[in-house]
């Protein structure tokens, strides 16, 4: 294998990586909340997004708005999961919440992972018992660093049936 095959799979998943971002970043939901997918791991394992204080997404006391904190968490353990199962998995959002500890003012933000031996982990329960509901939990951080939210999210994950389309 030469230098310049080897590069090849690397950049194009980087440039995938950097299409997603984009295309995310256009989302309707996210693109009227001002909600911005920054960054997110070389395996997609990994999500940072932040979302500063604008008109679009204050509330009547001029803090962040709820509703705009929780779509800023809401699809990303998902779309971490999905992948890193892969094509033999069924999974979906089952169940949130969302407790706010204080006022976000400013830009808030929120990363997003899910290690590998939790990956596997759930991988394992959903062959040995035929479904599993992992809960992750994330945080939304204010400019100070203090916690602003915690977002509880549970999610369903089956083996997919063999009459199942992929």
């Amino acid at each position: 294998m030469t230098r310049m095959t080897r590069g090849r799979p690397r950049r194009a998943r980087r440039l995938q990586r950097e299409w997603l971002l984009r295309m995310m970043n256009f989302y309707p939901p996210f693109l009227g909340a001002g909600i911005r997918v920054r960054r997110t791991g070389p395996d997609r394992r990994t999500y940072e997004v932040r979302m500063r204080l604008t008109f679009l997404n204050r509330n009547v006391v001029g803090s962040h708005f709820g509703g705009s904190l929780y779509a800023m968490c809401d699809p990303f353990f998902m779309l971490i999961l999905i992948p890193a199962l892969g094509p033999g998995y069924v999974v979906w959002d089952k169940a949130a919440t969302i407790r706010f500890l204080r006022p976000g003012r400013g830009t808030v933000r929120a990363t997003f992972d899910i290690p590998e031996s939790r990956v596997e982990e759930i991988r394992r329960a959903a062959d040995t018992e035929g479904r599993v509901e992992p809960v992750f939990t994330a945080r939304v951080l204010g400019d100070d660093g203090s916690v602003v939210a915690e977002v509880a999210k549970t999610l369903y994950v089956r083996r997919r049936r063999a009459d199942e389309a992929g």
